[in-house]
């Protein structure tokens, strides 16, 4: 019964699901510009300013994402290129305080600098001078980081926190993808050892976080716990996931993965249909997405969305697609003139709407991430 159903997921076509492509427009180029502005502005933390760099890239220049580009990527940009994405790389690189450490101060978190990985490994690809090796050592460094120095459980999970084994939802998204594109360009033994590291730090979390609801509780062991079913968490665990399917997929080792990439699929899937079961009238989510007495979240709402979006352009099957629907067009409905987006929860309390004028980093990111998503599936199925 699994195997059949998973084998759905993996083989629909748009025409025998039977649903419309699509009934959801886009975000206008003005309104594009003043949220990545906005983005930019205000992402300091480093978790934030990794989500913003990847959202640049796969809104501004797909060919260089792990969701629509190749891998490896071209050794040469081209002229403007990715140049904020590189600048902000070299200033990370350049302002490293452990030389032998992580990329940036994590607030405590051992996930969170890894999510700036990425866009050092291409500035490291893509350097002008081959001689140059700041970026290399950095990567390498935070790579070793992670493997080597991170406390992790008896299992082997690596743990999202510097003073005990503690998992958090959020680390799918800001490890494993780092992992799985530094094995993806490093190629042969060590590169397929590191995309099973990806694939397994991905594996161990879900047993860990996911249980009978389909839903991923937040926060597990250590000293205190959250065990409720935070959207930006199921979120950040579902993109996170997508993420490192691409990059196997991309990549050299992608035919001897196929059990791995079948599992993520069926791992993503899985939140998504759970979760959307729980989405109100108007096409929110709650940040608690089960418990009724939770407030609405755009910012969990809109990153859940992309993944909907992504998961049906690879796919084929059209599910999600009246929810995402749904959820953009509330997303849309959330946002100011000047490009900010309202009724999200605090990022940095994760239980507490955003107070009155402040604004998510994150939730800004993932408005452009389900516009990119919307984007490159309504080109696919909208012809």
């Amino acid at each position: 019964m699994v195997f059949t159903a998973l084998l759905a997921i993996l083989t629909v076509s748009s025409a025998a699901v039977g649903l419309p492509a699509t009934t959801q427009t886009g975000l206008s180029a003005s309104m594009i510009e003043k949220m990545r502005s906005n983005m930019e502005t205000i992402a300091t933390h480093s978790w934030e300013i990794g989500t913003s760099l990847e959202t640049i890239l796969e809104l501004n220049f797909p060919e260089l994402s792990v969701l629509t580009g190749n891998l490896p990527p071209p050794h040469t940009l081209k002229s403007g290129e990715a140049d904020y994405v590189i600048q902000k790389a070299t200033e990370i690189v350049d302002d490293i305080k452990d030389p032998s450490g992580p990329l940036m101060d994590g607030d405590g978190a051992i996930g969170d600098p890894a999510s700036v990985g990425t866009s050092v490994l291409l500035a490291n690809w893509t350097r002008t001078d081959a001689s140059e090796t700041k970026f290399s050592v950095a990567a390498s460094n935070q790579l070793s980081y992670l493997l080597n120095d991170a406390p992790r459980t008896t299992d082997g999970a690596i743990s999202q926190r510097v003073e005990e084994p503690q998992l958090w939802a959020d680390f799918v998204y800001m490890a494993p993808p780092f992992i799985a594109y530094y094995g993806a360009l490093q190629g042969g033994d060590q590169g397929s050892s590191l995309l099973e590291e990806a694939y397994n730090q991905c594996k161990l979390y879900r047993q860990y976080l996911s249980d009978e609801s389909g839903l991923w509780k937040h926060i597990v062991l250590g000293s205190w716990s959250d065990l409720h079913h935070w959207s930006t968490g199921n979120a950040w665990a579902a993109a996170g996931m997508l993420r490192v399917l691409e990059t196997i997929d991309r990549s050299s080792f992608s035919s001897k993965m196929t059990s791995e990439k079948t599992q993520l699929t069926m791992w993503i899937d899985e939140i998504l249909t759970s979760t959307w079961t729980y989405q109100r009238a108007n096409g929110t989510l709650f940040n608690y997405i089960d418990e009724d007495d939770s407030f609405a979240d755009t910012s969990g709402t809109a990153l859940l969305a992309a993944v909907s979006y992504r998961m049906a352009t690879r796919t084929g099957d059209l599910t999600h697609i009246p929810a995402a629907d749904k959820a953009f067009k509330l997303i849309q409905d959330s946002l100011t003139e000047d490009g900010w987006l309202l009724n999200t929860v605090d990022p940095l309390t994760f239980d507490t709407p955003s107070s009155a004028g402040s604004h998510s980093p994150e939730g800004q990111a993932f408005t452009l991430l389900l516009h990119s998503a919307w984007s490159d599936y309504s080109a696919k199925y909208s012809k």
